[in-house]
């Protein structure tokens, strides 16, 4: 866990609060085209910006929120 981090809590292993930086790669994920993306994508996401696997895997998930919500 990485210093000063939230708490975790509840059965999904994230904080209801989460770092700008997962919002950023939820951004950036859903606005480039797959074909774009570097592979694999969880370890590049992971450098880009900074992020714990588990907050790779959020910013995945945002960014089909993302992405749902705009169709």
């Amino acid at each position: 866990m990485r210093t000063g981090a939230l708490p975790i809590g509840g059965s999904t292993g994230l904080s209801h609060e989460h770092p700008h930086s997962i919002d950023e790669a939820a951004q950036w994920l859903a606005t480039t085209p797959p074909r774009q993306r570097p592979a694999p994508l969880v370890p590049a996401m992971r450098e880009m910006f900074n992020l714990t696997p588990v907050e790779a895997c959020a910013a995945i998930r945002e960014s089909h929120l993302i992405k749902a919500r705009s169709t």
